[in-house]
């Protein structure tokens, strides 16, 4: 990392400070790669803080809906290879989802929440989470809120289970295990990117909390007609159920574990080359990238936009963002990446980890 990155660094690792000595933060990891290369690494405070223990650069964080662009990756990367097709229709591998209606659905209706199978039923539990193949019934035996392709709704949990078993049966390989042996292995991240956590690694693991998000989650449960349809309350996705071993060993493919550095290391290997190691291929890029169309949502009534996998966002980056405050973006035109992840789930008074996108992204852009 070159001195020319010396300032960005100390003022992304002051803004941290502050923003733990003022209680919003206890331990952060922010990163960012340029043209392959990282640029800035900065992890401060605890892991833990029941035990003191401390949050370093190789500390996995669960990081909620982040996790969806590891899940996304996989899929670009056996597309690329020409293992899957983003047209394939999902009954044609998982026979069992055609019920209801659903035998028109495609692997692009999931990967840009158009499937129409946002819900779970109300009386799922995280133990159900554990039990791949029981969620995998549930998803095929639902019933959809429309068409595929006519409404726009966030798929918060489903789409993990939907894009993950098209990945089984195509490949048959669970999609953590795709994850590490075609992402995360050629990466040289092997322990920093989980979608399904080995036993053995559970150890590592920073410690979530919540700060406020769950008030934020009895806020849209009160307050949002279809919140509760696609995050019951025994399943919502904060830190009780991110602080349990046998859903963090599961698959839970729309949610993951990770580091920042490695997250901003994947991303790069999206947009170019690290170290020799590029996922995939400029026209891949595009196409996975490119805005399904920008649309009203149906969970949170707002503008959303997604391409395939991603979300897209207006300044022309494309990733993934998290409850509480996670992140992992990339920016092709400008060969960025950032990443961010964070112990202590928060919501309601700003974006702090949003905050130090921005001021990376504007630093780079400066450079330009």
């Amino acid at each position: 990392m070159g001195g020319k990155w010396d300032g960005l660094r100390a003022e992304v690792r002051q803004r941290i400070d502050e923003l733990i000595a003022a209680g919003r933060e206890s331990g952060v990891q922010v990163a960012a790669y340029l043209d392959g290369e990282p640029i800035l690494e900065v992890h401060v405070g605890a892991a833990d803080r029941a035990t003191g223990r401390p949050l370093t650069a190789d500390t996995p964080v669960w990081s909620v809906s982040t996790g969806k662009a590891l899940t996304a990756t996989v899929v670009q990367v056996l597309a690329e290879r020409g293992e899957l097709d983003y047209d394939l229709r999902i009954a044609e591998v998982w026979p069992e989802f055609a019920r209801h209606g659903k035998d028109g659905v495609t692997l692009r209706h999931a990967l840009t929440h158009t499937a129409g199978v946002p819900a779970l039923p109300a009386d799922v539990t995280p133990e159900d989470f554990t039990d791949w193949d029981r969620m995998c019934e549930m998803v095929a035996d639902a019933e959809p809120i429309a068409p595929p392709g006519a409404v726009k709704a966030y798929h918060a949990w489903t789409f993990g289970w939907l894009v993950g078993e098209v990945v089984r049966r195509v490949t048959g390989r669970r999609v953590s295990q795709v994850l590490a042996e075609d992402v995360a292995g050629p990466l040289g991240v092997p322990g920093e990117l989980y979608l399904g956590v080995p036993a053995a690694e559970l150890g590592r693991l920073a410690r979530v909390e919540d700060r406020n998000l769950s008030a934020l989650f009895d806020y849209a449960s009160a307050n949002l007609p279809n919140f509760d349809r696609v995050a019951p309350p025994g399943v919502r996705p904060g830190a009780e159920i991110g602080s349990r071993a046998d859903v963090l060993t599961a698959d839970v493919p729309a949610t993951g574990t990770m580091t920042a550095r490695a997250a901003a290391r994947m991303l790069a290997a999206l947009i170019g080359e690290v170290d020799g190691v590029r996922l995939i291929s400029p026209a891949r890029l595009r196409a996975a990238t490119t805005p399904a169309g920008p649309g009203r949502e149906w969970v949170f009534g707002q503008e959303a936009t997604w391409g395939l996998g991603y979300a897209v966002d207006s300044d022309g980056s494309f990733g993934a963002a998290g409850s509480g405050g996670s992140l992992a973006y990339a920016y092709p035109e400008l060969g960025l990446t950032v990443a961010a992840t964070k112990t202590l789930l928060g919501a309601g008074d700003g974006d702090p980890m949003e905050d130090l996108r921005v001021l990376i992204r504007d630093a780079v852009t400066a450079q330009r």
